[in-house]
């Protein structure tokens, strides 16, 4: 039932103590508020990363070419490992769990790109039809290169947006063709991707085209590859077997770990996983302890309260108040504050995640941190639980100076000086 009288005394207590008040009831806003902050802001760099690291299949492994550091059977120290298309061949046939595979090539010397008077400094990578079962990006003109491109040595590229930007900045690209060190490229699609890089500006063509017109013979320099349904400890196998099967072709140590380079994503999407998990936990950690302080603010305001009326504690009582509405008066203080500033701190943390978010401010405050920062949030039901706990701890803070107040005998209260 509402109690009209205890509640204009609470009103009452509260204007009298404006500035106690103000300061507990902030400390407990700032407790919530960084609980919902840290946790959007640990949600948004989590969402961020996984956009980013999403641009390669998370079962997917990629495979590098090294340097020999020790000397073996015949082979010097030293020695650059240069993988060719048999050992594309030699991998697909041995490992049995591959699903997609594909090699990306080179092309060597300086790449001068141009389209009329348009001219940019691009990647050129030659692939094969396969690369885009392995790296995720979007085709949003056109089409990817297939299998006919890659078996008759077309002349055809895809382009990334920015890449259309420069060369085609007035008229679209389809059907266009662009100047690739003096050779022209018919551009057959369009695609956009995220990546690490600030300026990132990709433009793919078959790799049987780039062996055959740009004298890099059957080089490689990536072999990429996905697997079907394998947990990480198989593929930590399968990173062994692609050692020994290497090592045994181009002759070096298996022993020898700069001889190649192997990039297993099945084990790094674990441990990002578990990365973020534990940021995750070290963000409610801060956050509950930022709290307990602004709830040990509420039980000491509530002690002094106690202890500033006595008297008129022990006045209600000798005039035949009851224990249990001497606690409720403190309980409903205490709660009221607790609640209304853990209100504010609620509201503050969510309404400065929705204007990151709205008004793209990491983008335009630091620009390149952007693509690592996406979509800060945090869910509704973590946000109204953990004010419903602060609620629950503010009552409790509250109990115990409500249980010495209601403890107070009369004669005593009113001896109080």
């Amino acid at each position: 039932m509402f109690d009209r009288d205890k509640w204009n005394e609470i009103f009452s207590t509260i204007r009298k103590n404006k500035t106690r008040t103000f300061l507990t009831g902030f400390s407990v806003a700032t407790g919530i508020f960084m609980l919902i902050f840290l946790l959007g802001a640990g949600r948004g760099l989590r969402n961020g990363m996984k956009d980013v690291f999403a641009q390669d299949a998370t079962n997917s492994m990629q495979i590098w070419g090294g340097r020999t550091t020790k000397a073996y059977k015949g082979t010097p120290e030293g020695k650059r490992i240069q993988m060719v298309n048999a050992d594309l061949e030699s991998l697909k046939t041995s490992i049995d769990k591959i699903d997609a595979i594909s090699a990306m090539s080179y092309i060597p010397g300086a790449e001068v790109i141009s389209y009329k008077d348009n001219f940019g400094n691009f990647n050129v990578s030659p692939i094969h039809d396969t690369y885009k079962e392995i790296k995720n990006f979007d085709i949003i003109e056109g089409r990817f290169l297939n299998k006919i491109d890659i078996a008759e040595h077309r002349k055809v590229v895809i382009i990334q947006d920015e890449v259309e930007k420069i060369l085609f900045p007035k008229e679209t690209s389809l059907g266009k063709f662009i100047n690739i060190n003096k050779i022209k490229f018919k551009v057959v699609g369009v695609f956009f991707k995220k990546d690490f890089e600030e300026n990132s500006r990709d433009i793919y063509i078959p790799i049987t085209v780039a062996q055959k017109i740009f004298n890099n013979n059957d080089h490689l320099r990536r072999i990429s590859f996905t697997l079907d349904n394998v947990s990480v400890e198989e593929s930590k196998e399968i990173e062994k077997q692609i050692t020994y099967k290497m090592a045994a072709i181009h002759n070096f140590s298996r022993e020898d770990k700069n001889a190649l380079w192997i990039q297993n994503n099945i084990e790094n999407s674990k441990q990002f996983s578990a990365m973020f998990s534990g940021i995750e936990k070290f963000v409610w950690i801060i956050g509950i302890f930022t709290i307990l302080l602004g709830v040990i603010g509420v039980f000491n305001i509530m002690m002094i309260v106690v202890k500033e009326r006595t008297k008129e504690i022990g006045i209600r009582k000798a005039i035949g108040a009851s224990p249990v509405s001497v606690i409720s008066l403190v309980l409903m203080e205490s709660i009221f504050i607790t609640a209304v500033s853990g209100y504010f701190g609620l509201i503050a943390g969510v309404g400065l995640l929705e204007m990151i978010s709205k008004f793209n401010l990491i983008e335009k405050l630091y620009p390149p941190a952007a693509i690592y920062f996406l979509n800060p949030q945090v869910d509704l039901g973590i946000a109204v639980g953990a004010t419903i706990v602060l609620v629950v701890t503010g009552a409790l803070a509250g109990f115990f100076p409500a249980r010495r107040a209601a403890s107070i005998q009369p004669i005593d209260a009113l001896r109080d000086e």
